[in-house]
C-alpha cells in the first residue's frame, strides 16, 4: 500500500474491496491511473450520517489522496474527519454483494449500517 499524499492514510482499502472496486472503473472505461474512488460522508440517513462512493475522473483541490492495491481513493477533507481510520472492504454473501465502511470513529449505526453518529 502506498499513499500519494505527505498525510496518513485516511482508509485503509481490502485487496478484495480494490480489486472489485478497479473492475467496475475499468468496466466505466476510466483510467484507473488517474481516476479512483470517493470516499465521502453526507447528512442523512437514520443515524445522521451517511456514507457515499462515487468514482471520479481525477482528485479534487484538497484531496487527501491514497492507493490501496492498484486503487486510488479520494476523500475530501470535511468527510476526513468522519472517516480516518476506518476499513473499505467488499463482502459478497448471501444477503448480498457491496462495499462496506468498518468506523472506529461511529458511537453507533442503524441497523442496515448505511447511517452512522459520530
Amino acid at each position: 500500500m502506498s499513499s500519494t499524499s505527505a498525510e496518513s492514510d485516511a482508509v485503509v482499502v481490502t485487496e478484495s474491496a480494490a480489486d472489485k472496486a478497479l473492475d467496475l472503473l475499468s468496466g466505466e472505461g476510466l483510467d484507473t491511473d488517474v481516476a479512483g474512488l470517493r470516499l465521502f460522508v453526507q447528512q442523512g440517513g437514520c443515524a445522521g450520517l451517511s456514507y457515499g462512493m462515487r468514482f471520479d475522473d481525477e482528485p479534487e483541490d484538497g484531496d487527501s489522496i491514497t492507493e490501496h492495491h492498484g486503487l486510488r481513493v479520494f476523500v475530501d477533507s470535511s468527510s476526513k474527519r468522519y472517516v480516518e481510520g476506518s476499513t473499505l472492504d467488499f463482502e459478497d454473501g448471501l444477503q448480498g454483494a457491496g462495499f462496506h465502511v468498518e468506523n472506529p470513529n461511529a458511537e453507533s449505526e442503524c441497523g442496515c449500517g448505511e447511517s452512522f453518529r459520530t
